[in-house]
């Protein structure tokens, strides 16, 4: 089994920065994706980014490109989102999500096996 857990929501004022981490536990050697979403109020759970761990590759949404960098700490078993020049519209809860393979399909929620409990970004104009 693989846990994850998500850390460094909060409150921040537009343009300003945040990093979440997403540290991983158990038998998180097996993990082959993490990604980040995220869930605004009655919306639907939307992809942000994804990071392969076995040559770190990395994926964004068109939505978030340019502004936020998915990074890794191999060490540490952890993925961070460094989100700069956020916007208003940013403000979501954010989940931390992890598959053990790749089958052609990383954007889509329903893929992913583990998740955390989410944290939240606001984003004030």
């Amino acid at each position: 089994q693989v846990q994850v857990v998500e850390s460094g929501g909060g409150l921040v004022q537009a343009g300003g920065s945040l990093r979440l981490s997403c540290a991983a536990s158990g038998s998180s050697f097996s993990i082959y994706i993490t990604s980040w979403f995220r869930q605004a109020p009655g919306k639907e759970r939307e992809f942000v980014a994804a990071m392969w761990w076995a040559d770190g590759s990395t994926y964004y949404s068109d939505s978030v490109k340019g502004r936020f960098t998915i990074s890794r700490d191999n060490a540490k078993n952890t993925v961070y989102l460094q989100m700069n020049s956020l916007k208003p519209e940013d403000t979501a809860v954010y989940y931390c999500a992890a598959r053990r393979f790749y089958d052609g399909s990383y954007m889509l929620p329903q893929v992913y096996t583990y998740w955390g409990q989410g944290t939240q970004v606001t984003v004030s104009s």
